[in-house]
């Protein structure tokens, strides 16, 4: 048998047992695919990251799989990641090496050497017109969105409803049979005011339901607030998400551009390892 060392830490939270759950295998060069997918069904969490040598020139290469599939991109993983490597690598920045291109994460450490926030750079997202936007506001279980319902694609694939109030968001009881049948991995409900938003986030597709903070998410709800001139470009806003399943959770996220054209997209927020575990497998 081989032991595979883990490290369980919750994301997008300077709180234990809050925020978004993260296992990462910091040593994954024996794993092979089949045995990372399973890895991740048995853990059951949102995501969990195996951590491989860089081909391309980062820090390391990542692999992100949910309970049943693997992904290019996605905001906790990066970001839990990136804390988890922090502090033994000693580095300022970590570059992270997706499907979807390097993602760098730069960490902010408090004067014990601590380190207390992370910011990545994510990947650019296409934009288009969601074809389906009557269904997903069925399986929503709201009538209309206050802007255009839109799909984003950063290596993620989002559909975004935005709704009157964040009361409106709270009480959401979506038809999941019904969000399984739509082509986007999650569907996210947003409401708020100047840098104040609140989101819910769900992704049945990936076993995972509700989620309790999407990163990959996040920064292209800057980008829409930014493209429909709800948040001017460049103005940071604070997300709160993961409250209707007990794990509350805070993300910050920022967009910069012109018109429709998007130019950079950061996400931040904080993180904190709550165990150690290992693996045995064949």
């Amino acid at each position: 048998m081989r032991s595979f060392r883990y490290v369980l830490a919750d994301v997008f939270t300077d709180v234990p047992l809050a925020g978004n759950q993260l296992a990462v295998f910091t040593d994954a060069r024996d794993l092979d695919e089949l045995t990372m997918q399973a890895l991740a069904l048995e853990l059951g969490l949102s995501e969990t990251v195996f951590v491989l040598p860089p081909r391309e020139g980062g820090t390391v290469r990542i692999r992100i799989f949910t309970p049943q599939n693997e992904l290019l991109f996605a905001g906790h993983p990066c970001l839990g990641t990136a804390f988890v490597l922090g502090a033994p690598l000693q580095l300022g920045t970590i570059a992270l090496e997706t499907g979807n291109g390097i993602v760098p994460v730069e960490l902010e450490r408090d004067p014990s050497g601590r380190i207390v926030f992370g910011r990545m750079t994510q990947p650019v997202p296409t934009v288009a017109a969601y074809e389906r936007a009557d269904e997903l506001l069925a399986a929503l279980g709201v009538e209309s969105s206050l802007l255009p319902v839109e799909v984003y694609d950063n290596g993620v694939r989002h559909a975004y409803v935005v709704l009157p109030s964040k009361e409106d968001v709270g009480v959401l009881n979506p038809d999941m049979n019904a969000l399984m049948e739509l082509d986007v991995v999650g569907a996210l409900a947003a409401a708020g005011n100047g840098n104040d938003w609140k989101v819910r986030m769900f992704s049945p597709l990936d076993g995972v339901g509700e989620d309790a903070a999407t990163g990959s998410a996040a920064g292209p709800l800057a980008c829409h607030l930014g493209r429909h001139g709800v948040v001017p470009w460049d103005n940071e806003i604070e997300v709160e998400q993961g409250t209707e399943i007990g794990r509350p959770s805070t993300l910050y996220a920022r967009a910069s551009g012109s018109g429709d054209a998007i130019e950079k997209v950061e996400v931040g927020g904080s993180a904190v390892t709550v165990a150690r575990g290992e693996f045995k497998v064949p």
